[in-house]
């Protein structure tokens, strides 16, 4: 009988976005009849085993560099290179004896530069083979391409979650570039992708919803001033967290409901019937709200540079709405944009996703 390969997956620990879209990607391997194993932090963990039922789970925690409340985030992430590098280093060594002990045969790393291997398989997970500068030193960002590059090179296989074609979400950070030859596009990565439409929907009430994400201190910054902002409003304001643990409902407080934490089930139904929703830029909450047909407004992390050019990029493109962090106060309305990506965004990403596994997972 044929031994069932072990897969193990390690996302980068920089919020909850980079674990939520491995999701996805570790149902379908269930699917296919493979043994998942993540490899992250506690926050992470609860995430999967709330999600991945029947996975195991090792502790390996990665690199968390935390948020400025004043410097700009990709000045704050150059003082921290040291520290990167001893990261890279020691999760690399960490990550030799994962495999030893348990038996690895593939490795999945999402933007994690150490997980790599060169007695195993192993995957690298991006959106970002371009790391976006402010737009005085876009003429630097080459030397980022390259030390990104570097890392890339180390693994068999770069997934990148968009499309390739001219229909695509991340712009120039993915597009107009030369990428290495062992890059893969594999669509939009979403764990409501298949979902079927709720036969009850436990958020049927007239609410706008509110996605927390990241570290603080700009996470509870931009709750302040939304629900301030919406303070006037009649309508109800349902704010989900982003922490998952063992209390789902934090707090009602007036017209504001929040949730520490809500299943997939809860969460689509809480989003597809908003009657608008406040997000960051993040990529993976991007790929979430398009594969559910719902617009958003994008507030991007102040001086976080890539969702600041994704909220530019896709509101541009008429998908989405932004306004800036500093602005909020200033909402008096949110209208409610209607989406305007093309239906081929869901169906060819199911089958970009189903070529690269079929050509990893028969090596």
């Amino acid at each position: 009988m044929d031994k069932i390969k072990n897969i193990l997956i390690c996302p980068l620990e920089w919020g909850l976005g980079h674990a939520g879209r491995m999701i996805p990607l570790a149902r379908e391997l269930q699917k296919r009849n493979y043994n998942v194993i993540t490899a992250c932090g506690k926050a992470h963990q609860e995430l999967f085993s709330r999600e991945l039922p029947g996975a195991g789970h090792i502790w390996f925690p990665g690199f968390r560099p935390g948020y400025s409340r004043f410097i700009p985030q990709w000045i704050f992430l150059l003082f921290k290179t040291p520290l990167l590098f001893y990261h890279i280093v020691s999760e690399h060594i960490r990550l030799k004896q994962i495999i030893r002990k348990h038996d690895i045969d593939l490795v999945i790393s999402d933007n994690r530069f150490g997980a790599w291997s060169r007695k195993v398989e192993s995957v690298y997970v991006t959106h970002l083979p371009v790391i976006p500068l402010p737009d005085s030193l876009r003429y630097l960002e080459w030397i980022g391409v390259l030390f990104h590059r570097f890392f890339i090179n180390r693994y068999s296989y770069c997934l990148i979650p968009d499309l390739p074609g001219k229909i695509n979400l991340s712009g120039r950070l993915t597009h107009g570039i030369k990428l290495p030859r062992n890059v893969r596009f594999i669509g939009i990565l979403s764990r409501f992708t298949g979902m079927t439409p709720p036969e009850s929907n436990n958020f049927s009430f007239p609410h706008n919803t509110v996605i927390l994400s990241g570290p603080e201190p700009q996470r509870g910054m931009l709750r302040r001033k939304v629900t301030n902002a919406l303070n006037h409003w009649d309508t109800t304001t349902v704010v989900l967290e982003g922490k998952p643990g063992a209390e789902t409902r934090s707090a009602e407080n007036g017209k504001v409901i929040s949730y520490n934490h809500l299943d997939t089930k809860e969460m689509r139904d809480a989003l597809v019937s908003s009657s608008s929703i406040i997000t960051r830029s993040g990529y993976t909450s991007v790929m979430e709200l398009i594969s559910l047909g719902c617009s958003a407004m994008l507030i991007p992390t102040p001086g976080q540079t890539e969702q600041e050019y994704l909220a530019r990029h896709l509101a541009a493109k008429g998908w989405f709405l932004t306004i800036p962090q500093r602005q909020i106060d200033k909402m008096i309305t949110l209208p409610h944009p209607e989406p305007a990506w093309p239906d081929l965004i869901i169906e060819e990403s199911r089958d970009l996703l189903e070529k690269a596994l079929d050509e990893i997972l028969n090596q």
